[in-house]
C-alpha cells in the first residue's frame, strides 16, 4: 500500500511547493514552477469515471423446465 501512496504524495507534495512559490514568490518562480502547477491543476480535471469497474455477473430470472437456471449472457 505505502508503494501506491508514496508516489502520490510526493507529486502532491511538488505541486503545492510550485503553486505556493508562485502564489509568494512571483518574482522568482520560473518555467518550473509554471509548468508543475499547470499539470497538477490539468490532471485534477479528468473524469473520475475513467477508473477500471468490476461488473456483477448477471443472475438467472427462471429455470428452465428441466430445472437448470440459464446462465448464458
Amino acid at each position: 500500500m505505502v508503494r501506491r501512496w508514496a508516489p502520490a504524495l510526493v507529486l502532491g507534495g511538488v505541486w503545492w511547493w510550485a503553486v505556493l512559490r508562485l502564489l509568494l514568490e512571483p518574482e522568482h518562480a520560473g518555467l518550473v514552477e509554471g509548468a508543475v502547477a499547470a499539470g497538477g491543476w490539468g490532471l485534477s480535471l479528468l473524469p473520475v469515471h475513467v477508473a477500471a469497474t468490476v461488473r456483477p455477473e448477471r443472475v438467472a430470472e427462471e429455470p428452465d423446465e428441466s430445472g437448470a437456471m440459464d446462465i448464458s449472457p
